[in-house]
């Protein structure tokens, strides 16, 4: 084979590489195409570890994870074009950062896969262990970034319920497995692998729709009525003073509405994140106002705070009927590049800051997750925005919600697939802890979800408005919310030992 046929074939490898990477990413909303990002996998998973060299095997899992990152978070670049004239020349490479640095992961799993063994089906095996582990770590390290995990593909679907037993990354692991059944029955018995794999992920799916009641779940007790007010405030417009009181005078006109059709007025309303324009410490007179709107309602407003020190805050408010502060939740998880600057220093010399950056540089982190006692309407956990994305966050909750509201300021993700795809993430939060979850989301998409993951009511991106819910009731904790990912780890080890025994014994 001469030289130019050599580099020909590795181009068309991973060219077929990065291909069969969008087809992953077609699983992920707002598609939601499992069983074809399913086969796209299989094939990557089969056709991708073919005898070669372990650095070609390493490029061609680079080139699959860049076709898949490219493809799934797509929607980066959208919060650099809020304001083109400053950020947007960092667009393409936050999405070219993005996704060929998270595509490391995947190389990685590629290349350990070639070198622990020869055999196809053996390769593919180990990647399923590679993947999933390379899936975990992504999730922890760098302060994590557990969006568009493999597994998500099935949150649209009745198998997305398995989560209740073994969260997301269960999920993907049992992705993994199904897609590389064929390659282990080998080319001879495909046929039989293909059915193997559709039998590991049709079961799960059984099992949700048997999980699934008929109706919708329970009403918790004693009954609590939210009210979610969606103000719709395009971010490039959210801090314009000409219309920073046109959208607060929204909310407070939304609050007040007299319910429907005889529906009761609300006992909870909710505003999504940095919905009152002052700082916390000037905004007594709009609490007040407030709960004048509500009627008697409490409140969980969000909005920004600086402490004395001049530590500024991403905050959430509980309000009591009164307009008075009775809890303060604030983020701990925060967006790196977006709300804080890693080498703060060193960037600011540069003139780069974050894209939610104030005169600081940036927020701080708050103390860690909290729960807010809200007296009738129960125990809730607040999250806020980038935090409904990381389930280990939850888990380190001081104790176990009643519900779980999730304020948000999706703006910044445009109009196609981001917000959608923070929408399926709050939904499997949902399923893997058996609590609802109350979204409100400045431009949307705000919504109601039952302890199942299922959306009773949403508003769509794009519109002002709200939502007049009555609040589920959680179910009893689900063995990941009492486990977390220690079962996935269990398994994952199993199947390594497994795999371990099989390589000794084919050398």
């Amino acid at each position: 084979m001469t030289v130019p046929q050599w580099v020909a074939l590795r181009w068309r490898g991973l060219a077929l590489a990065f291909a069969l990477g969008l087809g992953l990413a077609a699983g992920q909303a707002p598609l939601g195409w499992a069983w074809p990002a399913l086969a796209s996998l299989a094939a990557a998973m089969g056709l991708l570890v073919l005898p070669e060299d372990a650095r070609v095997v390493a490029w061609r899992g680079w080139a699959f994870g860049c076709g898949y990152f490219a493809g799934a978070l797509f929607w980066i670049v959208e919060p650099f074009f809020v304001d083109p004239l400053r950020h947007g020349w960092m667009a393409p490479f936050a999405l070219l950062f993005m996704a060929g640095g998270l595509a490391l992961f995947w190389a990685a799993a590629f290349w350990g896969a070639a070198r622990l063994s020869r055999h196809p089906w053996l390769r593919s095996g180990w990647l399923v262990v590679g993947l999933s582990a390379a899936e975990l770590l992504r999730a922890h390290v760098f302060t994590g970034f557990p969006w568009a995990l493999i597994g998500h593909i099935w949150i649209d679907a009745a198998q997305a319920q398995a989560a209740a037993l073994v969260g997301a990354h269960g999920l993907t692991l049992m992705t993994l497995a199904a897609a590389a059944l064929p390659a282990l029955f080998g080319p001879r018995r495909l046929a039989l692998g293909a059915i193997a794999g559709i039998l590991v992920i049709a079961l799960p799916g059984i099992w949700g729709k048997m999980r699934l009641p008929q109706g919708p779940a329970a009403l918790a007790e004693p009954p609590v009525q939210i009210r979610i007010v969606q103000p719709n405030a395009p971010q490039h417009r959210k801090w314009d003073p000409d219309w920073i009181p046109v959208f607060y005078r929204r909310q407070l006109a939304l609050t007040g509405e007299v319910p429907a059709d005889g529906t009761p007025g609300p006992d909870l309303v909710i505003w999504p994140e940095t919905s009152v324009p002052w700082l916390l410490q000037h905004a007594a007179p709009a609490f007040a106002e407030i709960a004048e709107a509500g009627q008697g309602a409490q409140s969980l407003v969000g909005l920004q705070h600086r402490d004395p020190d001049g530590a500024w805050f991403n905050s959430l408010v509980a309000l009591d009927p009164a307009g008075e502060v009775a809890a303060r939740y604030d983020k701990h998880h925060l967006v790196p590049f977006g709300e804080y600057m890693p080498l703060m220093h060193l960037f600011a010399r540069l003139g780069v800051f974050g894209l939610a950056a104030n005169e600081t540089g940036g927020y701080t982190a708050g103390p860690g997750p909290a729960l807010l006692d809200l007296g009738a309407a129960g125990q809730v956990l607040p999250l806020i925005c980038y935090e409904a994305i990381f389930p280990n966050d939850i888990s380190r909750a001081p104790g176990r919600p009643d519900w779980i509201a999730h304020v948000t300021n999706d703006a910044w993700f445009g109009n196609l697939s981001g917000p959608m795809q923070h929408l399926a993430l709050a939904r499997l939060r949902a399923i893997e802890q058996g609590v609802p979850v109350m979204r409100a989301a400045n431009t949307g998409i705000s919504a109601a979800i039952d302890p199942y993951g299922r959306v009773q009511a949403a508003l769509p991106l794009g519109v002002s408005g709200k939502l007049d819910v009555a609040l589920p009731a959680a179910l009893a904790p689900t063995p990941y919310a009492r486990h977390g990912e220690r079962t996935v780890l269990i398994l994952l080890v199993f199947f390594a030992l497994g795999l371990g025994a099989r390589t000794r014994s084919s050398h």
